[in-house]
């Protein structure tokens, strides 16, 4: 019969193992994905897949001298931070107003902003593409700021406002009294204090513009192409090039997966703020 502490330590060790197990089945398609980018394309073809081989890299050479790889990656850094900063300036204020001065339509209105992220995207292709193209915004990076900011800006108004609710009330009337407008309410008190959840949803909505493909895809062909649509690239009618495809999505997805793993404890902080409440 186990006691108490043994029965303790034995679940310890039996969660552990578990998530172990779960951390190396997501990670191994990510090691997968580099290993096979220092290899030739015959060996990345093998069967069975070969371990041990000669590294090269070609891929990354080849990738760099065809398509330029950081004329893509600016484009990313672009759009994914200018994406980000008109995001928080309508998120900001949005949040604040239903947060503090929440009426009987605030839950409701909440609900309908979540839902729009329900829409399939390709049901709004034809006329977004449409529009782009009457105000002659195709293959711009105009174009991308703004839709990336549209599908994401529920989630992002729903993050702050989780943070907000958190804030005591007392806090802002206490800078009312003091004679603080509106404005200084929000820029000298209530975003100081509030700086963890806005920087958490700051980096969900960073690696949301950097992740996503549809938009970019159809909307630009070649001068505001993000990364995304470099990946796609590599993958035509002529086949699929396996060795150079792993190459070029290892130097797509190394900067966010770098830049979320400096900035995981204010990421997953925002996440569970966001889902629990």
């Amino acid at each position: 019969m186990l006691t108490l502490k043994q029965s303790r330590r034995l679940n310890t060790l039996l969660v552990g193992g578990v998530s172990w197990i779960v951390a190396l089945l997501l990670f191994f398609p990510i090691f997968w994905m580099v290993l096979t980018s220092f290899k030739t394309e015959i060996d990345a073809f093998a069967t069975p897949p070969q371990l041990f081989f000669t590294p090269t890299l070609e891929n990354y050479l080849h990738i760099q001298d065809r398509s330029g790889y950081f004329r893509f990656a600016w484009n990313s850094v672009v759009i994914s931070f200018g994406a980000t900063a008109l995001g928080m300036l309508f998120a900001i204020p949005a949040a604040y107003s239903m947060a503090f001065f929440e009426t009987k339509r605030t839950k409701g209105t909440l609900l309908w902003m979540l839902s729009t992220k329900m829409l399939p995207p390709v049901g709004v292709l034809v006329p977004i593409y449409l529009l782009a193209k009457q105000f002659d915004l195709l293959d711009t990076r105009t174009v991308l700021v703004i839709i990336y900011t549209l599908i994401n800006l529920p989630i992002m108004v729903w993050m702050i406002y989780t943070y907000f609710r958190d804030i005591p009330r007392d806090i802002l009337e206490a800078a009312r009294m003091d004679g603080a407008t509106t404005l200084q309410e929000m820029v000298k008190v209530l975003l100081p204090i509030s700086k963890g959840g806005l920087a958490s949803t700051m980096l969900l909505s960073l690696i949301l513009c950097w992740n996503e493909a549809f938009w970019s895809l159809n909307l630009t062909s070649a001068n505001a192409a993000p990364l995304t649509a470099l990946i796609a690239s590599y993958s035509s009618p002529e086949g699929l090039f396996w060795a150079k495809l792993s190459a070029v999505s290892t130097l797509a997805c190394a900067p966010i997966l770098i830049f979320g793993w400096i900035s995981q404890k204010q990421l997953v902080r925002g996440l569970s703020f966001g889902a629990v409440k």
